[in-house]
């Protein structure tokens, strides 16, 4: 009768010990999914913003070395992803393929004037950066003009800042949220112990030495809860990319290996931190309430 008695709870214990990691695992795989949003979103407005160019309209009498010299100025910058140079003749070619006829031939002479194309790091991408970039440019004798859309630059700009601040405030709230059910969580598995910590207690055990198989073992369901999250992002990953590859795009190694480390790191501690004070609690009880 003993021995199924002790089966049978070491079964609940085993049970209990599943539904903990099972129940952390799918929290830090919603965080890992709410982090690989937040990657995307950002290398997706990255990409906005390094896709807008502005526009150096050269003199037509510019000579080539001088056009030459700047574009190799303007690549040394290290706020310029990259340039390109647009001769008359090309910009012709462009407009003539844009509007499917000859209007060359119609106006007897090429308007059109040669351009650089500036392509500018993300970061640099705000009217105020473009506006100082535009006057260090002017400098040059031969540069009639500096033409870009700053109503679009300044609209692209401050709708990244509300998406970002939204995404910062959702993720906040989600990790809360996290927090409150990992901690709820592990609550509910110390409580199923608690007379095994007053059993400890009576037979003269200290406190840190109650605690440390309870942190190394809460340590443990941390790192497998959060390498069974991993294996569930790697594998939606992979289904993303696999059905969706025109809409999300995760090419950053170093963000995703870094994504990977934060779940486990965030796995261990939330369960240790939420483990020793659950512990610390039934270690400071009275007799009395470990029967509420």
């Amino acid at each position: 009768m003993k021995n199924k008695e002790t089966g049978y709870s070491k079964t609940k214990l085993r049970s209990s010990y599943l539904t903990l990691v099972i129940s952390v695992s799918l929290v830090l795989f919603l965080l890992g999914v709410l982090g690989l949003v937040l990657l995307n979103a950002r290398e997706l407005s990255d990409y906005l913003r390094e896709s807008l160019s502005f526009s150096i309209i050269l003199d037509d009498e510019a000579k080539e070395p001088d056009v030459r010299m700047l574009q190799k100025d303007l690549d040394a910058k290290p706020y310029v992803k990259s340039t390109e140079y647009v001769s008359k003749e090309a910009a012709a070619v462009k407009m003539k393929k844009d509007l499917g006829e000859d209007f060359i031939n119609f106006l007897g002479d090429n308007p059109l004037p040669p351009t650089i194309d500036v392509f500018l790091h993300a970061g640099y991408t705000s009217p105020d950066s473009v506006a100082k970039i535009e006057k260090y440019v002017r400098l040059y004798p031969f540069v009639k003009e500096v033409y870009y859309q700053e109503s679009l630059l300044f609209l692209i700009n401050e709708n990244v800042k509300k998406i970002s601040l939204f995404l910062l405030i959702i993720s906040t709230f989600l990790f809360l949220i996290a927090l409150t059910i990992i901690n709820n969580t592990i609550r509910l598995s110390i409580y199923s112990r608690r007379f095994l910590i007053r059993t400890m207690q009576l037979v003269g055990a200290t406190r840190s030495f109650i605690r440390r198989p309870f942190i190394i073992q809460s340590a443990l369901h941390g790192l497998i809860a959060a390498l069974i999250a991993l294996s569930l992002l790697l594998g939606m990953l992979y289904l993303i990319e696999k059905e969706f590859f025109l809409m999300f795009s995760f090419e950053s190694t170093y963000l995703l290996i870094l994504l990977g480390i934060s779940i486990i790191v965030t796995g261990v501690f939330i369960n240790v931190i939420s483990t020793f004070f659950s512990v610390n609690r039934y270690l400071s009880i009275s007799e009395d309430k470990l029967y509420y």
